[in-house]
C-alpha cells in the first residue's frame, strides 16, 4: 500500500518522489478500511514526512488514494 500511494501521489502531482520506509501504520474500519501511513520519502535528495490515506475494498478489488 506505501508503494501504491507514492505512485499515485507521484502520477497526480507529476512528482518523482521515492518510498524510503513506512514509519506508522493505523487503521480505521469503514466500508471496507481506510489505512494511515506515516511515510519518509525521498524528494530530490532530500527525506520527508507525508500522511497517505487509501482507502481499500478487498472484496471489489477497489483501492484510492484519498489524502497524501
Amino acid at each position: 500500500l506505501a508503494r501504491f500511494a507514492v505512485d499515485e501521489h507521484n502520477k497526480k502531482e507529476n512528482k518523482m518522489l521515492e518510498l524510503a520506509r513506512v514509519v506508522k501504520v493505523q487503521e480505521q474500519v469503514v466500508s471496507g478500511t481506510l489505512h494511515h501511513l506515516t511515510l519518509e520519502v525521498v524528494d530530490v535528495g532530500e527525506k520527508k514526512l507525508y500522511l497517505a490515506k487509501i482507502w481499500v475494498k478487498p472484496w471489489l478489488n477497489f483501492k484510492e488514494l484519498q489524502e497524501f
